[in-house]
C-alpha cells in the first residue's frame, strides 16, 4: 500500500509540474481516503450504492444541490420556477458550466452544458436498455411524451404526471448528474470507467480495486463566499482496502485522511462508552458526527406463509417490538453511537417532521409476553423457532436482540448469509424476518414512507404491507406543496404504520467519521454526502 501511495503521489506531483501548474516544492494538497466495499462504475447511472453516489459526486453536478442543511439550492440550475399546478419544472441554466476536456468534444476541450444534455441525461436514466436502477426516480411520475424538454440552450423542463412535491429532492441525487452524450455513445457501457462530467474534479486513472486518482477541475464554475475558485484541494487519491481493521491502521499510520464510521471490531479502542474519542487519541484524530438518515430495523413479512408464520400475526410484533431493549443495546453494541428507536420509522433530523411525536415501543418485556399470550403463545404452547436473516456485519446486534427475546419466550436463531442472497429472498417474498436499514435518498419524509406504498410492491415494499388508509394519505401528502401540511400527513402516516408494526426500527444511525487533525473544511451532513468542494489539507 505504501509503495502505492509513493508511486501514485509521485505521479501527481509530475502531473502538476509538467503542466506548470504548480511548484513541487511548495506541496500539492491531496485528500486521501478508502472505500473498502469497492466501486463498481463511475457513471451516474448505477450510482444505486453509497461508494458510487460518493465519487460521483466529486465528478458531476446535477441541476440542483443540498446545501450542509440539506436544503434544495441552485447548481448548474442558477433559477427555477414551477407551474401553477405544480406539474411544470422550468430551469434556467448557467452559461458558465463546462463538461471536463476531452478529444470527443469538437473542439478537443471542453464542453459547454446546454439544455439538451440533461435531456438525454434523464432520458438515459429511465431506458429499459441502460437498466439503471434509478429509473424509479421518474417511472410514473413524468408524461409519457415531453417529459424532459429543452426549451433552448439555457432552459429545461420537466413535466409531470400529477403534482409530486419530492421532486426537487430527487433532483438533488446522484442519478439526476449530466453526462455528455457523445462521450456516453463513443463508450457505451465503457463510460463507467471513462467519466467526462463537469464536477470539482476529473477522473485521471482508475486501477480498479486498487486505487483511483482525480485531479483538480481548473474550470469549475463554483466560487466559495470570498469569491475564491473551488476546489481548494489538487487531487483526491482513493484506495480499495476491504479490509476495516487494515483501513484503521493505514489511517493511523497517516496514509488516509479520513474514514467513515468506526468497525465493530476496533470501536472499543476508538470509542468510549459515551460514544467519545478515546483520551488517548486526543489530538491524533479527530471525530466528527452528525444525525444521520438511516433507520436500522428489522422486517416482518406479513402474508408469507400465514398457517406457519407467527410474524404475520399482530401482537406477535408488537411483543418483540415491545421486547427490545434499544437503550442497551445501544449502550453496549454500539457504544452510545446511534439513537434508540421509539418512535417511527422516519429519523429525527429532518426539517418540519416532529420525529418525536410518533408513538413507538419502549422496552416493557411484561407488556410483551402479555400480547404473546393473547397471540396463543403462553407458557404451554412454546414459540416456533423462526430465522432472523442477517449479514455477517449485523450479527453481533441480531445476537443481542435474540437474547433478549429468548426471555420472553421467542425463539429466534440468527442465520448469517450474504447480502446480496438477503436481497434476494426479500424481493421473491421469501424472507419472513431480517434485519435491514433504509437510507434516505432525498430530504424528505417521504423516501421512508414510500417504503410502505402497496402500490411499489417490492422493492421497496419487502414487508408486503398493504393498508388502504396509509395509501390514500401518502397520494394526498405527495401532492402538497406546503411542507409544514405535507409532514403533518406523513406524521399520521408514520404513526398508522408503526401501529401495524411491519417493522421493528432498532436504532437510528448516526454518522460517524474520523479525521487527521489537518483536515479542514470537510463538511457533516445527514445523508453522509461526501463534498469536498471546501475541503484543505493544513499541515
Amino acid at each position: 500500500m505504501k509503495k502505492r501511495t509513493i508511486f501514485f503521489l509521485a505521479l501527481l506531483i509530475s502531473l502538476f509540474t509538467n503542466c506548470h501548474r504548480a511548484d513541487p516544492n511548495a506541496g500539492l494538497m491531496v485528500f486521501r481516503f478508502n472505500i473498502y466495499n469497492g466501486l463498481s462504475s463511475l457513471d451516474p447511472a448505477f450510482s444505486a450504492v453509497q461508494s458510487n453516489g460518493w465519487v460521483d459526486n466529486l465528478l458531476y453536478n446535477g441541476l440542483v444541490q443540498l446545501n450542509e442543511k440539506l436544503e434544495v439550492i441552485p447548481c448548474i440550475a442558477k433559477t427555477w420556477e414551477i407551474s401553477s399546478d405544480s406539474k411544470t419544472y422550468t430551469f434556467h441554466l448557467r452559461n458558465n458550466v463546462f463538461f471536463h476536456d476531452d478529444a470527443l468534444f469538437s473542439n478537443g476541450k471542453g464542453r459547454k452544458v446546454i439544455a439538451s444534455d440533461f435531456v438525454y441525461s434523464f432520458h438515459r436514466i429511465v431506458d429499459p436498455a441502460v437498466a439503471s436502477k434509478g429509473a424509479w426516480i421518474f417511472n410514473g411520475k413524468v408524461v409519457v411524451e415531453n417529459s424532459f424538454v429543452a426549451i433552448d440552450d439555457s432552459t429545461f423542463q420537466i413535466n409531470l404526471k400529477n403534482p409530486y412535491a419530492p421532486i426537487m429532492g430527487i433532483l438533488t441525487m446522484s442519478y439526476c448528474k449530466v453526462v455528455p452524450m457523445e462521450v456516453v455513445e463513443h463508450y457505451g457501457n465503457d463510460f463507467r470507467a471513462h467519466a467526462v462530467g463537469t464536477g470539482p474534479f476529473k477522473l485521471k486513472y482508475w486501477r480498479e480495486n486498487d486505487a483511483l486518482l482525480l485531479l483538480k477541475n481548473e474550470n469549475y464554475f463554483e466560487i466559495d463566499s470570498l469569491g475564491k475558485k473551488l476546489p481548494y484541494l489538487d487531487a483526491v487519491y482513493i484506495t480499495f482496502i476491504e479490509n476495516k481493521s487494515t483501513e484503521f491502521l493505514k489511517f493511523r499510520q497517516g496514509e488516509l485522511d479520513f474514514i467513515s464510521d468506526v468497525d465493530p471490531s476496533f470501536k472499543d479502542d476508538v470509542l468510549t462508552k459515551k460514544g467519545e474519542l478515546q483520551p488517548r487519541y486526543h489530538g491524533l484524530m479527530v471525530l466528527d458526527k452528525s444525525v444521520y438518515l438511516n433507520s436500522e430495523y428489522i422486517g416482518c413479512n406479513l402474508i408469507h406463509d400465514p398457517k406457519n408464520n407467527p410474524l404475520t400475526n399482530l401482537k406477535v410484533r408488537q411483543a418483540i417490538a415491545y421486547g427490545i431493549d434499544r437503550k442497551k443495546l445501544i449502550t453496549f453494541m454500539r457504544n452510545n453511537i446511534g439513537i434508540p428507536a421509539e418512535h417511527g420509522f422516519v429519523t429525527p433530523g429532518l426539517d418540519n417532521f416532529k420525529a418525536d411525536c410518533i408513538k413507538g415501543y419502549s422496552y416493557q418485556p411484561e407488556l410483551a409476553r402479555k400480547l404473546l399470550a393473547e397471540a396463543g403463545f403462553s407458557n404451554e404452547k412454546s414459540f416456533p423457532e423462526i430465522s432472523l436473516l442477517c449479514s455477517p456485519s449485523s450479527e453481533g446486534v441480531c445476537n443481542f436482540v435474540v437474547a433478549q427475546l429468548k426471555d420472553i419466550g421467542i425463539n429466534i436463531k440468527v442465520e448469517s448469509m450474504e447480502g446480496r442472497s438477503i436481497a434476494e429472498m426479500k424481493v421473491k417474498g421469501t424472507a419472513d424476518f431480517f434485519r435491514g436499514s433504509w437510507v434516505a435518498d432525498y430530504p424528505d419524509a417521504e423516501t421512508f414512507l414510500a417504503v410502505f406504498y402497496s402500490k411499489y410492491g417490492a422493492p421497496p415494499n419487502y414487508t408486503r404491507f398493504n393498508n388502504k388508509t396509509y395509501d390514500a394519505l401518502y397520494e394526498k401528502a405527495i401532492s402538497i406543496s406546503d411542507n409544514i401540511e405535507r409532514n403533518k400527513i406523513y406524521m399520521q402516516m408514520d404513526q398508522l404504520m408503526i401501529n401495524e408494526a411491519p417493522v421493528i426500527p432498532l436504532y437510528y444511525d448516526v454518522v460517524l467519521r474520523l479525521l487527521q487533525p489537518h483536515v479542514k473544511g470537510l463538511l457533516n451532513n445527514p445523508l453522509n454526502l461526501l463534498d469536498l468542494k471546501t475541503t484543505s489539507i493544513k499541515k
